[in-house]
């Protein structure tokens, strides 16, 4: 990971750059770098698989806010474990023609001119809800998807019964067209999806009553999840092969189950530190002594010092939420002392209070004591206190 470039630095934008600079940023990359506009230019198309790659993550509002916390480390496996199937390019090179470059770069990648070969399926999502310590510690959720089932009426063709789908007469069954443009670059050659069979290579003329010629049936299914320890708000966890199923005999998309953590009465989180506000006693804050302090490993004993005030940050090394990247790290949890006053008081307790006072300050005579000299011949406390 080292020796990756900055995402912000590849695209020229700084980190507060809206959606639409990242556009702009990008497009001038591609034009500049596109391999149809470098042929046989190796570094030309590293400097667009680059870009391509920084795009992918800052224009996905979750990948970014993955990447400003925790840099190139939260993608494992680097630009392979992107996937750039899902990504719609459209808006970036309109008609440019630039073909499916995309699809010979990035090793595989479904582009939009994938013909009727085999295509993943897409991938679906569905949100579940986690309690805070659900989410520190890991647990299992059932979770219900509706995925496509192969229709046993057709048998997955998507033709009726009796009948089968028939080689297109458009692209003779490639499922494929190609399509010669002016653009920018001068005339340009692409190859795109049939326009009539959608990239199958088949027509059908008579479709299946069941599925209506999608040659699926839709059916609610429920499957256990294991979430990890560690997984925060917003995050996601994998289900390959959960997905929609593919076309031409490519594999099915996977299941994203996002997660949603409901917000604890006591403790915050921030990345993997916790925070929390604990009150203590005027007493033990003068004199010192032991207090309990909640954390999401229970009750813990911690000792607070002598003369201890309001606002005193405690770090407690390892009570955090495990981490997800390291296995057996943990952070920490933060805690704020503050003294809690008391609202009643017992006649004795407020005699000794007083008591107390007098012996440490006399704070609650402060005033009577100023006013008082105010009242004698010292010229430079009338001019304080206004007589």
């Amino acid at each position: 990971m080292a020796d990756k470039r900055d995402y912000y630095e590849v695209l020229g934008v700084d980190k507060n750059a809206d959606e639409a600079a990242l556009k702009k940023a990008y497009r001038e990359l591609a034009k500049k770098y596109h391999p149809d506009a470098n042929p046989g230019d190796k570094e030309a198309e590293a400097k667009f698989k680059e870009a391509s790659e920084a795009y992918a993550v800052l224009s996905d509002p979750e990948k970014r806010r993955q990447y400003d916390q925790y840099g190139h480390a939260a993608f494992e496996g680097g630009a392979g474990g992107f996937d750039f199937s899902n990504m719609d390019f459209s808006d970036i090179f309109g008609s440019f023609g630039f073909g499916d470059i995309f699809s010979g770069i990035f090793g595989g990648g479904r582009s939009r001119s994938a013909g009727n070969g085999p295509m993943k399926g897409a991938n679906i999502r569905t949100r579940v809800d986690l309690d805070f310590l659900e989410a520190v510690f890991g647990c299992e959720k059932s979770i219900e998807l509706t995925v496509k089932e192969t229709c046993t009426s057709c048998n997955g063709s998507g033709a009726k019964k009796g009948t089968s789908p028939e080689t297109c007469p458009t692209c003779k069954g490639q499922g494929q067209v190609v399509r010669t443009r002016q653009s920018m670059l001068g005339m340009m050659r692409s190859v795109e999806p049939c326009p009539d069979c959608q990239g199958t290579g088949k027509i059908i003329r008579e479709k299946c009553p069941d599925c209506r010629g999608s040659g699926f049936i839709p059916m609610r299914k429920k499957y256990s999840v294991n979430i990890p320890a560690g997984i925060d708000n917003g995050q996601a966890v994998n289900m390959p092969g959960l997905g929609d199923p593919g076309k031409n005999g490519g594999p099915r998309g996977d299941a994203r189950v996002e997660v949603r953590v409901r917000p604890h009465p006591t403790f915050q989180r921030d990345g993997f530190d916790i925070y929390s506000n604990v009150p203590i006693s005027i007493a033990v804050a003068t004199l010192g002594g032991d207090i309990f302090i909640d954390t999401v490993d229970g009750k813990v004993v911690y000792t607070v010092k002598p003369g201890t005030q309001t606002d005193t940050r405690v770090r407690l090394k390892g009570k955090g939420v495990p981490s997800w990247r390291q296995k057996g790290v943990r952070g920490d949890h933060y805690v704020n002392l503050y003294i809690k006053t008391p609202e009643k008081l017992s006649r004795e307790a407020r005699e000794l209070l007083i008591t107390f006072d007098s012996l440490t300050g006399d704070s609650l005579n402060e005033v009577a004591k100023a006013t008082a000299d105010n009242n004698g011949d010292d010229p430079k406390r009338k001019k304080r206190f206004g007589k």
